[in-house]
C-alpha cells in the first residue's frame, strides 16, 4: 500500500522560510516522477515542483523559480521543498504526489498517489 506523509508545514511571515517533507513507503522509488502541488481555499489546485527520481531532473512552476528547491534523500524515499522567500500568496495547503512519468512532469493527471496535505500560512 503506497503512503505518502507530509510534515514541515506551519505560519511563517513574508520573506522566511519552510522545509517540507514528504515520507513514502509501499511504493517504487527508482524510476518515478515525485511532485509537490498546493490548493489555497477558493482556487484551484497548481503544480509547485517536480522531481524524476531517477536522473534527479527537475521543473518548477514560473511562481516559484529560483525560491523553491525539490530534491530527494539518497535513498530516494523521502522527498523535500525548501520554501525561501514566502510570500502571501504562498498559502496553501501543500500535498506531495508520485506517479510513474518518466520525467519530471508538473501536469497533476500524471501522479498516482497523493498525501493528505500540510498547511502553509504566510502572514504579511
Amino acid at each position: 500500500q503506497v503512503q505518502l506523509v507530509e510534515s514541515g508545514g506551519g505560519s511563517v511571515q513574508a520573506g522566511g522560510s519552510l522545509r517540507l517533507s514528504c515520507a513514502a513507503s509501499g511504493y517504487t522509488y527508482s524510476r518515478s516522477s515525485m511532485g509537490w502541488f498546493r490548493q489555497a481555499p477558493g482556487k484551484e489546485r497548481e503544480a509547485v515542483a517536480s522531481i524524476y527520481t531517477s536522473d534527479g531532473s527537475t521543473a518548477y512552476a514560473d511562481s516559484v523559480k529560483g525560491r523553491f528547491t525539490i530534491s530527494q534523500a539518497s535513498d530516494k524515499k523521502t522527498l523535500y521543498l525548501q520554501m525561501n522567500s514566502l510570500k502571501p500568496e504562498d498559502t496553501a495547503m501543500y500535498y506531495c504526489a508520485a506517479g510513474l512519468a518518466r520525467r519530471a512532469t508538473l501536469v497533476a493527471y500524471a501522479y498516482n498517489y497523493w498525501g493528505q496535505g500540510t498547511q502553509v500560512t504566510v502572514s504579511s
